[in-house]
């Protein structure tokens, strides 16, 4: 991680730098192709929280080809200057309303906004990915008391289908690794749920990363979560395996 950067250790931000990544001239997955319900490639993803994480999410889904709908804290309105960048794939809404119109939601806020941000009935049934990192200060990993922060997310929201993804990686990195040549590098899922675990991994390969399994929402959460020996380091596909 960067030294020195003011706020660099916020929830919403902190992840990986970029460390010897080469740039090719393509942009997107190097596997083959598959059907939509497994690679997520017709569905519109919401994303909630528009820092620089979720601005950056928002940008390489747009230019892998998917819908987005976003939300924040302030409102719409001071969503105009992203949303005139994307062009017509994406929108902006409150957060209800965009859990609303989205067939998969991501949650990119601060960890401690998250209970109580949505009514638990806009999300039932939905895969709410997970993407926030819960701290009790700069870089101290919250004392959750040994359960993974994921697993309270499904508590608080018992009808969604949540996944643990996206929650490792610097804004920076995210924003150009996936179109870097070379060995993909890895965002990893968990969860209980095997189907929304194989839509997140779609698109993650539809952004140009490799999809790693951690396995359940506990065990695997707790790998990825700040204080787990995946967060906050940069693996590609074959290292990130071998560990696992």
């Amino acid at each position: 991680m960067r030294p020195g950067v003011p706020g660099e250790l916020h929830p919403d931000q902190v992840g990986l730098d970029r460390h010897g990544l080469t740039y090719g001239p393509t942009y997107g997955p190097t596997s083959g192709s598959a059907g939509p319900s497994d690679r997520g490639a017709s569905m519109r993803t919401g994303v909630i929280g528009t820092g620089r994480i979720g601005s950056t999410l928002a940008r390489i889904l747009v230019a892998a080809g998917h819908e987005v709908v976003l939300a924040n804290g302030t409102g719409p309105q001071s969503l105009a200057p992203l949303l005139a960048e994307l062009g017509p794939a994406a929108t902006a809404a409150r957060p209800v309303e965009a859990a609303g119109r989205a067939d998969l939601l991501v949650l990119m806020v601060p960890y401690a906004s998250v209970r109580g941000l949505l009514p638990p009935h806009v999300v039932q049934d939905k895969v709410l990915v997970d993407s926030t990192n819960a701290f009790s200060g700069p870089g101290t990993p919250a004392d959750l008391g040994g359960r993974a922060s994921s697993e309270l997310v499904a508590e608080w929201y018992p009808g969604a289908r949540v996944v643990k993804s996206l929650n490792t990686m610097h804004y920076e990195t995210l924003a150009v690794a996936g179109k870097a040549g070379g060995e993909r590098l890895a965002h990893y899922t968990a969860g209980d749920d095997p189907k929304a675990k194989e839509i997140v991994a779609g698109i993650i390969t539809d952004l140009g990363f490799a999809a790693v399994d951690t396995g359940p929402l506990h065990s695997g959460g707790i790998l990825q979560q700040p204080g787990g020996p995946l967060f906050n380091r940069s693996l590609t596909e074959a290292q990130a395996l071998a560990w696992i």
